[in-house]
């Protein structure tokens, strides 16, 4: 479990009090990197950039600007000189590191979500299209050190999934499902996720006495599910956290004869199933590896099988823009992560498989939805995580999760469920 610990200090925002980095657990966060020529220059462009959203940017000396009337979400500019040295610095970056700092903040009444939103619906148009040609000068790659090989994998799953199973169990649901549910009119958090698991199953055609292969356990909530059908699963996760308490689940449920809950890279699977499902892992395993990955998917499957998958995905331009680019979502939350698009899963799956989308449903507004009641939930249990985290982890937590939510209301993130199977009728 990850600890980290400081003292707040208390600021104009009563409501989230704006925390103080401490060195020890946040190095090099609290001041941010100077260079004047830089910071000019990302003020200029923030400046451009805002000018026609409608949002509201206030300045301490009262200057306001933006498109947006009294009505509009709030950003306030705490320490503005801080903003535009971090956005000079790295703009992917430094803008959710200056809400983490508290450099900026929300107005009185905004919420961050709605904040955001105006943002990512012109991610692709913000900065001038001549501009975007020039990023790689100045934007950080990947390291090497978060490239999804196994040995590096382990870790960067762990960065995520093994801060604590607290911390999780505080937020999500009974499930412990952390994907995209699926709502009808009426439900309840718990019943959208119970009818998102069900959906995967019925994509894979899972059911009594079947072989099921999941890559991505989670907390074990498809796998349980799976076996109340009376199929027999074995689960696949990096993250010795879940694994303890996928296990745990599983004998709660009664079904943990038929659950095998593995710490296995998928590249180390062996073996033919009946069906394979992956509810958002393809999002970890890195561009370099997607061959690999829709390959194991396909030597995995046995014949006439088909494999339920659950994928997070992106415009495929944008994704070809910003797939070598180092992002804030990289250094503090994904580390080696990166969001395919629906082109590049089936490009993969035609050119290193013999499988191809057969099924699909897209959820996208239902992310939105599942990320804002995450938020709520974590927010108002945050104080009983408040021994284990400080309040830096707190803000970066909440930037998070409204971030991602922005981007699914937007359109700018998309999330699909796949029904895959081999052609019946092969050329």
């Amino acid at each position: 479990m990850t600890t980290v610990h400081h003292n707040e200090s208390r600021t104009e925002d009563a409501r989230f009090p704006v925390p103080r980095p401490d060195e020890a657990h946040w190095p090099g966060l609290a001041t941010p990197p100077r260079s004047p020529v830089r910071a000019a220059v990302a003020e200029r462009l923030f400046r451009h950039a805002v000018s026609t959203l409608p949002v509201r940017v206030v300045f301490p000396d009262g200057t306001v600007l933006g498109s947006g009337d009294r009505h509009a979400p709030v950003m306030r500019l705490v320490r503005p000189a801080n903003v535009f040295h971090r956005l000079g610095a790295d703009a992917k970056i430094g803008f959710g590191e200056a809400y983490m700092t508290g450099d900026w903040t929300t107005g009185p009444g905004t919420d961050l979500a709605d904040l955001l939103s105006p943002f990512a619906a012109r991610m692709s148009s913000l900065i001038h299209p001549a501009l975007q040609r020039m990023r790689h000068l100045v934007e950080r790659t990947q390291p090497m050190g978060e490239v999804n090989t196994k040995e590096n994998s382990r870790h960067n799953i762990s960065r995520h999934y093994d801060l604590s199973n607290q911390l999780f169990e505080t937020f999500l649901d009974e499930t412990m499902s952390y994907s995209s549910a699926w709502f009808e009119p009426g439900d309840s958090l718990v019943d959208a996720q119970l009818r998102k698991i069900d959906g995967v199953l019925d994509l894979a055609r899972v059911g009594e006495g079947m072989s099921v292969l999941e890559i991505g356990s989670g907390w074990g909530a498809l796998a349980i599910r799976a076996a109340q059908r009376g199929a027999r699963v074995t689960t696949l996760t990096l993250s010795s956290e879940q694994q303890a308490l996928a296990r745990v689940r599983a004998e709660d449920a009664g079904v943990a004869h038929l659950v095998d809950v593995q710490l296995c890279d998928y590249r180390d699977a062996r073996g033919q199933y009946d069906a394979v499902v992956s509810v958002e892992m393809i999002e970890a395993v890195g561009e370099e590896f997607w061959a690999t990955y829709f390959s194991a998917l396909d030597t995995l499957l046995a014949p006439g099988g088909r494999v339920g998958l659950q994928s997070i995905t992106m415009p495929h331009d944008r994704m070809m823009a910003t797939r070598r680019s180092y992002t804030w979502i990289h250094k503090y939350v994904f580390p080696g992560g990166i969001i395919p698009s629906i082109r590049s899963i089936e490009d993969n799956l035609a050119a290193h498989t013999t499988l191809s989308v057969v099924e699909r449903r897209d959820l996208g507004p239902h992310y939105a939805v599942t990320l804002q009641m995450w938020r709520e939930r974590f927010i108002a249990e945050w104080p009983s995580l408040e021994g284990a985290f400080d309040g830096t982890f707190r803000r970066m937590w909440e930037f998070y999760l409204a971030y991602c939510e922005a981007g699914f209301r937007s359109g700018y993130l998309g999330v699909s469920q796949l029904g895959l199977a081999r052609d019946p009728f092969p050329r």
